[in-house]
């Protein structure tokens, strides 16, 4: 498990390898990730916005934005837990994925970003 503290969130993720998946011509190598996001601060805070850099073991780059999170945009209070699961595609059977999420504190309307940990995805477990 891969975990990170800013601020006051905790953000905490689990991967898994699903297999290969199909588009067209191509050949996919399909990961699960699992996100816990725990707000140990004392304010109640929003999640606005995502931002995602994958990489994959061919360099190839892909950054990925939005609003919220699988069409969420949780909200909470001191010691509540919000947890989601997501998909990754990569061309080859090694990567990793980093990033961070907009937040809010809903009583100043102040926005901060917190860390998401680097995490890898890989087919099987390898050893540096």
């Amino acid at each position: 498990m891969f975990q990170q503290i800013t601020k006051g969130i905790k953000i905490s993720v689990k991967t898994k390898y699903i297999g290969t998946r199909y588009r067209g011509h191509m050949t996919y190598y399909a990961f699960s990730y699992f996100i816990s996001i725990e707000n140990y601060s004392s304010q109640t805070v929003q999640l606005l916005e995502r931002f995602w850099v994958i990489f994959d073991s061919l360099n190839t780059i892909e950054e990925v934005n939005g609003k919220g999170v699988v069409g969420e945009t949780p909200t909470l209070k001191p010691r509540e837990v919000h947890n989601y699961q997501s998909n990754c595609f990569l061309v080859s059977s090694i990567g990793a994925m980093s990033g961070k999420y907009k937040m809010m504190d809903t009583s100043t309307l102040e926005e901060f970003f917190v860390t998401i940990p680097t995490f890898q995805l890989t087919t099987t477990p390898r050893l540096n």
